[in-house]
């Protein structure tokens, strides 16, 4: 049994009740910024943290979107990407989900599903990512879209979201294979673009990347109390805005920015502005194939 099983499974079942709750407040007239609040609300309610700002992303955007606190964006006739993240200690739940406000999507809707289901069913020790990734396509292209090319699955560790393996949504041949005990998040990116994100110019989602000393006194402040509660995991100027105002905390910001001490994440939108649909869940791999973690029991 993996270390620290119980606390994989907390994460990752609150993951998918925070997820489902803010799901369930994705309508037409409601505000962006509401919502994703509701789910951050909703995981520290069931007794977890987030481990990055809830994000919601529509149409043409991908991922990395979360509203500033002046935000009056509203949902429309849209197609919804919600990306919801919790974690226990460090040990991470991760998971999406689309919705198609609009009437006009369920074909992009249905083809990132169908292809975390594919994906799902071929997980066991030993295969390739590759082979994980193909299934993901065949689906994908079965539906007459393309899949999103260059952003992937990933492996998760504790206080690491992002590890190794990648695994992509497309057959490319990279030979690495699953190992027994591996926690890893499978998430197809559905288009009906040409399947290749790019990074927008600004952002409000950060992280600790590179501590070092620092001469303003605001800057100071604020690394201690992102390390205190956020350590090397993904926060929002809208988090800090709320402990410190918005000028003190943009000032940081910058600072921090140039310094190279904390990194970016800007939001990335599909580079033919097609419209992008995601299922994202959070497994265990074993010897019988993938135990969903992010599941509600």
């Amino acid at each position: 049994m993996i270390d620290n099983y119980d606390k994989w499974k907390q994460a990752g079942r609150i993951a998918a009740e925070a997820l489902e709750h803010g799901r369930s407040l994705i309508k037409k007239g409601n505000k962006v910024l509401d919502v994703c609040e509701a789910a951050d609300n909703k995981i520290i309610e069931l007794g977890a943290k987030p481990a990055w700002p809830t994000q919601v992303s529509i149409n043409e955007a991908a991922a990395h979107f979360t509203p500033d606190q002046d935000d009056e964006l509203v949902f429309g006739d849209d197609l919804v990407s919600m990306d919801v993240g919790v974690h226990i200690d460090g040990f991470v739940g991760d998971n999406a989900t689309s919705v198609d406000l609009s009437g006009k999507y369920s074909n992009i809707i249905n083809a990132s599903k169908e292809a975390l289901d594919a994906a799902i069913k071929t997980v066991q020790p030993g295969i390739s990512v590759s082979e994980i990734g193909k299934a993901v396509q065949e689906v994908i292209i079965s539906h007459g879209l393309n899949p999103v090319k260059n952003l992937t699955g990933h492996g998760i560790s504790q206080w690491i979201i992002h590890d190794r393996p990648s695994i992509p949504s497309y057959e490319n041949n990279d030979k690495t294979k699953l190992e027994v005990n591996k926690i890893i998040a499978i998430e197809p990116f559905a288009t009906n673009g040409i399947g290749l994100i790019m990074e927008t110019e600004t952002s409000n989602i950060f992280s600790l990347v590179n501590k070092k000393p620092v001469r303003s006194p605001y800057a100071r402040e604020i690394i201690k109390y992102i390390e205190e509660n956020y350590y090397n995991l993904v926060f929002t100027t809208r988090w800090l805005e709320k402990v410190f105002g918005k000028g003190k905390t943009n000032l940081a910001i910058k600072e921090l920015l140039r310094l190279n001490i904390i990194h970016s994440h800007p939001p990335l939108i599909e580079r033919s502005k097609g419209v992008v649909s995601v299922f994202e869940k959070t497994m265990l791999v074993t010897e019988r194939g993938a135990e969903i973690l992010t599941k509600i029991d």
